[in-house]
Protein backbone atom coordinates (compact mmCIF):
# COMPACT_ATOMS: atom_id res chain seq x y z
CA UNK A 1 0.00 0.00 0.00
CA UNK A 2 3.08 2.57 -0.14
CA UNK A 3 3.37 2.75 -3.46
CA UNK A 4 0.06 3.31 -4.07
CA UNK A 5 -0.51 5.58 -1.38
CA UNK A 6 2.64 7.73 -2.33
CA UNK A 7 0.62 8.21 -6.12
CA UNK A 8 -1.77 10.20 -5.25
CA UNK A 9 -0.07 12.34 -2.57
CA UNK A 10 2.48 13.04 -5.29
CA UNK A 11 0.00 14.62 -7.73
CA UNK A 12 -2.12 16.18 -5.65
CA UNK A 13 -0.20 19.27 -4.90
CA UNK A 14 0.30 19.07 -9.02
CA UNK A 15 -3.80 19.66 -8.95
CA UNK A 16 -3.89 22.26 -6.20
CA UNK A 17 -1.09 24.29 -8.22
CA UNK A 18 -3.32 24.40 -11.37
CA UNK A 19 -6.44 25.05 -9.68
CA UNK A 20 -4.71 28.26 -7.95
CA UNK A 21 -3.20 29.55 -11.47
CA UNK A 22 -6.13 29.20 -13.11
CA UNK A 23 -8.00 31.34 -9.90
CA UNK A 24 -5.22 33.81 -10.11
CA UNK A 25 -6.11 34.23 -13.45
CA UNK A 26 -9.78 34.75 -13.30
CA UNK A 27 -9.24 37.08 -10.50
CA UNK A 28 -7.08 39.52 -12.52
CA UNK A 29 -9.72 40.74 -14.45
CA UNK A 30 -10.15 40.55 -17.92
CA UNK A 31 -6.62 41.79 -18.83
CA UNK A 32 -5.32 38.46 -16.64
CA UNK A 33 -7.70 36.80 -18.68
CA UNK A 34 -6.39 38.48 -22.19
CA UNK A 35 -2.66 37.61 -20.54
CA UNK A 36 -3.94 34.24 -20.49
CA UNK A 37 -4.97 33.76 -24.19
CA UNK A 38 -2.08 35.95 -25.17
CA UNK A 39 0.03 33.20 -23.56
CA UNK A 40 -2.33 30.25 -24.92
CA UNK A 41 -2.36 31.81 -28.47
CA UNK A 42 1.68 31.47 -28.77
CA UNK A 43 1.35 28.07 -27.35
CA UNK A 44 -1.55 27.08 -29.74
CA UNK A 45 0.51 28.63 -32.76
CA UNK A 46 3.00 26.89 -32.38
CA UNK A 47 1.55 23.66 -33.79
CA UNK A 48 0.86 26.19 -36.76
CA UNK A 49 4.32 27.23 -36.88
CA UNK A 50 5.59 23.86 -37.20
CA UNK A 51 2.32 23.21 -40.01
CA UNK A 52 3.86 26.09 -41.82
CA UNK A 53 7.42 25.03 -41.87
CA UNK A 54 6.34 21.89 -43.85
CA UNK A 55 5.33 23.25 -47.13
CA UNK A 56 9.59 24.48 -46.82
CA UNK A 57 10.78 21.12 -46.20
CA UNK A 58 8.70 19.83 -48.85
CA UNK A 59 9.80 22.61 -51.13
CA UNK A 60 13.11 21.95 -50.63
CA UNK A 61 12.87 18.37 -51.31
CA UNK A 62 11.40 18.95 -54.13
CA UNK A 63 13.61 21.07 -55.17
CA UNK A 64 16.49 18.67 -54.67
CA UNK A 65 14.53 15.88 -56.81
CA UNK A 66 13.99 18.25 -59.34
CA UNK A 67 17.36 19.25 -59.56
CA UNK A 68 18.37 15.38 -58.99
CA UNK A 69 16.41 14.21 -61.99
CA UNK A 70 17.52 17.57 -64.12
CA UNK A 71 20.97 16.26 -64.03
CA UNK A 72 20.01 12.58 -64.58
CA UNK A 73 17.96 13.96 -67.68
CA UNK A 74 20.86 16.28 -68.39
CA UNK A 75 23.38 13.15 -68.35
CA UNK A 76 21.29 11.19 -70.23
CA UNK A 77 21.04 13.68 -73.25
CA UNK A 78 25.00 13.85 -72.54
CA UNK A 79 25.47 10.06 -73.23
CA UNK A 80 22.85 10.70 -75.79
CA UNK A 81 24.57 13.14 -77.50
CA UNK A 82 28.36 11.54 -77.49
CA UNK A 83 26.43 8.07 -79.03
CA UNK A 84 25.43 10.67 -82.10
CA UNK A 85 28.85 11.90 -81.93
CA UNK A 86 30.78 8.61 -82.07
CA UNK A 87 28.29 6.95 -84.86
CA UNK A 88 29.06 10.22 -86.80
CA UNK A 89 32.65 10.13 -86.20
CA UNK A 90 32.74 6.40 -86.69
CA UNK A 91 30.37 6.69 -90.08
CA UNK A 92 32.73 9.91 -91.48
CA UNK A 93 35.85 7.19 -91.23
CA UNK A 94 34.32 4.38 -93.22
CA UNK A 95 33.40 7.07 -95.71
CA UNK A 96 36.64 8.45 -95.88
CA UNK A 97 38.34 4.50 -95.79
CA UNK A 98 35.87 3.71 -98.76
CA UNK A 99 36.69 7.22 -100.71
CA UNK A 100 40.71 6.47 -100.04
CA UNK A 101 40.77 2.83 -101.34
CA UNK A 102 38.21 3.93 -104.29
CA UNK A 103 40.66 6.69 -104.66
CA UNK A 104 43.50 3.90 -104.53
CA UNK A 105 41.60 1.75 -107.63
CA UNK A 106 41.62 4.59 -109.83
CA UNK A 107 45.35 5.46 -109.85
CA UNK A 108 45.86 1.81 -110.35
CA UNK A 109 43.79 1.69 -113.15
CA UNK A 110 45.01 4.59 -114.58
CA UNK A 111 48.51 3.37 -114.13
CA UNK A 112 47.30 0.13 -115.92
CA UNK A 113 46.15 2.23 -118.96
CA UNK A 114 49.19 4.25 -119.21
CA UNK A 115 51.20 1.83 -119.31
CA UNK A 116 49.25 -0.27 -121.77
CA UNK A 117 49.72 2.95 -123.68
CA UNK A 118 52.56 3.40 -123.28
CA UNK A 119 53.57 -0.17 -124.22
CA UNK A 120 51.67 -0.19 -127.48
CA UNK A 121 53.23 3.14 -128.34
CA UNK A 122 56.52 1.30 -127.59
CA UNK A 123 55.40 -1.59 -129.74
CA UNK A 124 54.24 0.33 -132.74
CA UNK A 125 57.76 2.26 -132.52
CA UNK A 126 59.95 -0.66 -132.57
CA UNK A 127 57.47 -2.25 -135.40
CA UNK A 128 58.51 1.16 -137.31
CA UNK A 129 62.70 0.85 -135.88
CA UNK A 130 62.63 -2.66 -137.50
CA UNK A 131 60.80 -2.05 -140.73
CA UNK A 132 63.10 0.44 -141.48
CA UNK A 133 66.18 -1.43 -140.39
CA UNK A 134 64.90 -4.18 -142.75
CA UNK A 135 64.58 -2.05 -145.51
CA UNK A 136 68.09 -0.54 -145.20
CA UNK A 137 69.67 -4.45 -144.89
CA UNK A 138 67.81 -5.33 -147.80
CA UNK A 139 69.65 -2.96 -150.08
CA UNK A 140 72.62 -4.31 -148.81
CA UNK A 141 71.28 -7.96 -149.29
CA UNK A 142 70.78 -7.23 -153.18
CA UNK A 143 73.89 -6.74 -154.51
CA UNK A 144 74.92 -10.39 -153.25
CA UNK A 145 71.74 -12.15 -154.21
CA UNK A 146 71.75 -10.34 -157.75
CA UNK A 147 75.39 -11.56 -158.03
CA UNK A 148 74.59 -15.41 -157.01
CA UNK A 149 71.92 -15.89 -159.47
CA UNK A 150 74.30 -16.53 -162.33
CA UNK A 151 72.94 -13.53 -165.16
CA UNK A 152 70.45 -11.23 -165.26
CA UNK A 153 68.11 -13.02 -168.03
CA UNK A 154 68.29 -15.99 -165.21
CA UNK A 155 67.21 -13.89 -162.72
CA UNK A 156 64.55 -11.94 -164.09
CA UNK A 157 62.61 -14.99 -164.73
CA UNK A 158 62.18 -15.92 -160.87
CA UNK A 159 61.85 -12.73 -159.94
CA UNK A 160 58.72 -12.22 -162.09
CA UNK A 161 57.38 -15.54 -160.82
CA UNK A 162 58.16 -14.42 -156.99
CA UNK A 163 56.15 -11.04 -157.73
CA UNK A 164 53.39 -12.83 -159.21
CA UNK A 165 50.40 -13.86 -157.22
CA UNK A 166 50.62 -17.74 -157.00
CA UNK A 167 48.59 -20.44 -155.13
CA UNK A 168 49.74 -21.92 -151.96
CA UNK A 169 48.58 -24.99 -153.30
CA UNK A 170 51.99 -24.91 -155.17
CA UNK A 171 53.34 -26.44 -151.90
CA UNK A 172 53.74 -30.49 -151.64
CA UNK A 173 54.23 -32.90 -149.12
CA UNK A 174 56.03 -31.18 -146.13
CA UNK A 175 56.51 -27.69 -147.44
CA UNK A 176 52.21 -27.80 -147.84
CA UNK A 177 52.23 -29.18 -143.96
CA UNK A 178 54.66 -26.23 -142.69
CA UNK A 179 52.41 -23.85 -144.73
CA UNK A 180 49.22 -25.00 -143.46
CA UNK A 181 50.10 -25.08 -139.78
CA UNK A 182 51.44 -21.52 -140.24
CA UNK A 183 48.40 -20.64 -141.61
CA UNK A 184 46.01 -22.01 -138.75
CA UNK A 185 47.85 -19.88 -136.19
CA UNK A 186 46.98 -16.45 -137.74
CA UNK A 187 45.03 -14.58 -135.04
CA UNK A 188 46.88 -16.05 -132.33
CA UNK A 189 48.78 -13.74 -129.71
CA UNK A 190 52.45 -12.53 -129.72
CA UNK A 191 54.20 -13.40 -126.27
CA UNK A 192 57.81 -13.11 -125.78
CA UNK A 193 59.49 -16.45 -125.61
CA UNK A 194 55.70 -17.55 -126.66
CA UNK A 195 55.80 -21.64 -128.18
CA UNK A 196 52.17 -22.06 -128.60
CA UNK A 197 49.66 -23.68 -128.68
CA UNK A 198 48.26 -20.39 -128.64
CA UNK A 199 50.45 -17.63 -128.29
CA UNK A 200 53.86 -17.49 -130.37
CA UNK A 201 56.96 -15.42 -130.59
CA UNK A 202 58.86 -15.06 -134.01
CA UNK A 203 61.03 -18.23 -133.86
CA UNK A 204 58.54 -20.13 -131.48
CA UNK A 205 56.08 -20.33 -134.35
CA UNK A 206 58.78 -21.26 -137.20
CA UNK A 207 59.81 -23.90 -134.74
CA UNK A 208 56.56 -25.48 -134.49
CA UNK A 209 55.77 -25.27 -137.78
CA UNK A 210 59.01 -27.46 -138.78
CA UNK A 211 58.09 -29.73 -136.18
CA UNK A 212 54.97 -30.99 -137.54
CA UNK A 213 57.16 -32.55 -140.20
CA UNK A 214 59.88 -33.81 -137.94
CA UNK A 215 62.67 -31.10 -138.32
CA UNK A 216 64.11 -29.70 -135.22
CA UNK A 217 64.93 -26.31 -135.57
CA UNK A 218 66.78 -23.75 -133.42
CA UNK A 219 64.73 -21.59 -130.96
CA UNK A 220 65.92 -18.79 -131.72
CA UNK A 221 65.67 -16.52 -135.31
CA UNK A 222 69.82 -15.77 -135.23
CA UNK A 223 70.05 -19.42 -135.73
CA UNK A 224 66.89 -20.15 -138.02
CA UNK A 225 68.38 -17.67 -139.97
CA UNK A 226 71.61 -19.75 -140.97
CA UNK A 227 69.61 -23.13 -140.38
CA UNK A 228 69.25 -23.92 -144.30
CA UNK A 229 70.63 -22.89 -147.44
CA UNK A 230 70.82 -19.16 -148.28
CA UNK A 231 68.03 -18.59 -151.31
CA UNK A 232 67.64 -15.31 -153.27
CA UNK A 233 64.33 -13.82 -152.18
CA UNK A 234 63.92 -13.84 -155.61
CA UNK A 235 63.88 -17.40 -155.75
CA UNK A 236 61.31 -18.36 -152.82
CA UNK A 237 59.32 -21.79 -152.08
CA UNK A 238 56.67 -21.97 -149.90
CA UNK A 239 57.59 -23.35 -146.63
CA UNK A 240 61.24 -20.86 -147.03
CA UNK A 241 62.11 -19.21 -143.89
CA UNK A 242 62.47 -15.68 -143.98
CA UNK A 243 64.92 -13.45 -141.93
CA UNK A 244 64.79 -9.84 -141.17
CA UNK A 245 68.35 -8.46 -140.23
CA UNK A 246 72.16 -10.16 -140.89
CA UNK A 247 72.00 -14.00 -141.64
CA UNK A 248 73.32 -15.41 -138.44
CA UNK A 249 72.09 -11.86 -136.64
CA UNK A 250 68.10 -11.71 -137.38
CA UNK A 251 66.03 -10.52 -135.32
CA UNK A 252 62.82 -11.43 -136.98
CA UNK A 253 61.65 -14.45 -138.68
CA UNK A 254 58.83 -15.70 -140.61
CA UNK A 255 57.75 -18.33 -143.40
CA UNK A 256 56.59 -18.01 -146.39
CA UNK A 257 53.56 -19.35 -148.00
CA UNK A 258 53.59 -18.26 -151.17
CA UNK A 259 51.89 -15.77 -153.47
CA UNK A 260 54.11 -12.85 -151.97
CA UNK A 261 53.14 -13.48 -148.65
CA UNK A 262 53.99 -14.45 -145.35
CA UNK A 263 52.82 -15.74 -141.68
CA UNK A 264 54.62 -14.46 -138.71
CA UNK A 265 54.40 -13.75 -135.41
CA UNK A 266 54.72 -10.30 -135.46
CA UNK A 267 54.63 -8.21 -132.41
CA UNK A 268 51.73 -7.64 -129.10
CA UNK A 269 49.99 -5.13 -131.21
CA UNK A 270 49.55 -7.37 -134.12
CA UNK A 271 49.91 -10.83 -133.13
CA UNK A 272 50.43 -13.58 -135.65
CA UNK A 273 49.36 -12.51 -139.48
CA UNK A 274 49.90 -13.31 -142.60
CA UNK A 275 50.92 -10.09 -144.87
CA UNK A 276 52.40 -8.96 -147.84
CA UNK A 277 56.25 -9.07 -148.49
CA UNK A 278 55.84 -5.75 -149.53
CA UNK A 279 54.33 -4.56 -146.19
CA UNK A 280 57.59 -5.78 -144.71
CA UNK A 281 60.21 -6.35 -147.24
CA UNK A 282 62.75 -9.19 -145.53
CA UNK A 283 66.61 -9.24 -145.15
CA UNK A 284 66.96 -12.62 -146.72
CA UNK A 285 65.88 -16.45 -146.67
CA UNK A 286 66.95 -19.99 -145.91
CA UNK A 287 65.81 -22.98 -147.30
CA UNK A 288 65.80 -26.35 -145.11
CA UNK A 289 63.83 -28.73 -147.24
Amino acid sequence: MSHTAHIPSHRKPRQRASKSALRAGVAGGVLSTIAVAGAAGPAQAEPVTQTIEMPTITAGLSTAVAASAQATQQVALDLETQAHEDAAAESAAKKAKKAKAEAVRKAEAKKKAEAAAKARAEAEAQERAERASRTAERTTLSAPSSSSSGNSAATSAPSSAASAPSSSSNATGSAAAIVAFAKAQVGDAYVSGGTGPNAWDCSGLVQAAYRTVGIDLPRVSQSQSTAGTQVSLDNLQPGDILYWGGAGSAYHVAIYVGGGQFVGAQNSSTGTVQRSMDYDRPSGAVRVL
